[in-house]
C-alpha cells in the first residue's frame, strides 16, 4: 500500500523518495525521537519528543498541561518527522557538498489515547527508545497516568526520503586536489554512568551495555 498523497509527493530529487511502508516503517523503527510541527494561534511550531510504533500507528505522550499535546488534541494538522544522518558527503565544491541520510514525514490528524491502550501505548514508546526497559521500571501509578496525555497519529499519509552513496561532483571538480567522500557517522552509545545513589551490587542491564539501533522493530 502505498502512502503517496498530493501532500507526499517529492517535489525535489523524487527518485530519492519513497512511500511504501515497509521503507517507511523501518526508519521510524531505528529512530525514537521525532520533530513534531504545527500551528497554534497563527504560530508555528516545531517541538521535539520521543515516540513509538506499533504497527500503522505512532504514539507521542509528555504532561497533561503540555500546550503542543493540547493543540494537537482538538484535531488540528500536525506534521511528524523523523532523520537519521548516516553520513557527511564531502564534495569537491561547497556547492554538491551534502549529507547521507534518511527521513520520514508523516501528515495527519491525533487523537487522544485513553484506557487499556494509554498504558500499553507508554510501553510502546519506552521500547521504542530502550527495548527491555519497560519489564525492569516500575509502570506508572493511576496518578502518573491521570497526569500524562498520549495522542496516537495513523500512519497514512507519510514519504520517505533517502540519499546515500559519494559526492556528485561537476566533471570538471574532479581534476582538482581537495579530497572527497563519505565521512560515515553513527549513534555509538558510550559506558553506561550509574546513578550515584545506585547500590553497588546492581548490575548493569545488558540492554543498557549493549544499545540497539540497527533492526531494533518487532
Amino acid at each position: 500500500m502505498s502512502l503517496k498523497t498530493p501532500r507526499t509527493r517529492l517535489q525535489r530529487l523524487p527518485k530519492r523518495g519513497a512511500h511504501d511502508f515497509a521503507t517507511i516503517a523501518a526508519i521510524l523503527d531505528e529512530g525514537f525521537f521525532c520533530h513534531v510541527g504545527f500551528v497554534a494561534g497563527g504560530q508555528p511550531y516545531v517541538i521535539p519528543t520521543g515516540y513509538g510504533r506499533k504497527g500503522r500507528t505512532l504514539y507521542i505522550h509528555g504532561s497533561f498541561a503540555s500546550r503542543m499535546l493540547n493543540e494537537l488534541a482538538t484535531g488540528i494538522p500536525m506534521c511528524l518527522t523523523v532523520t537519521l544522518v548516516d553520513g557527511l558527503v564531502l564534495a569537491r565544491s561547497g556547492f554538491h557538498s551534502s549529507v547521507n541520510y534518511r527521513s520520514v514525514v508523516v501528515l495527519g490528524t491525533a487523537t487522544v489515547v485513553e484506557g487499556e491502550e494509554k498504558g500499553a501505548a507508554l510501553e510502546i514508546i519506552s521500547e521504542q527508545i530502550l527495548p527491555g526497559r519497560w519489564a525492569d521500571i516500575r509502570w506508572p501509578t493511576r496518578k502518573e497516568l491521570k497526569a500524562t496525555l498520549v495522542l496516537k497519529l495513523r500512519i497514512n499519509e507519510a514519504s520517505a526520503k533517502i540519499r546515500t552513496g559519494p559526492p556528485n561532483d561537476d566533471e570538471k571538480d574532479y581534476a582538482l586536489k581537495c579530497w572527497a567522500g563519505v565521512v560515515p557517522l553513527q549513534l555509538t552509545p558510550g559506558k553506561p554512568v550509574a546513578d550515584s545513589r545506585l547500590p553497588r551490587d546492581v548490575p548493569v542491564p545488558e540492554y543498557a551495555r549493549k544499545f540497539p539501533r540497527q533492526g531494533r522493530k518487532k
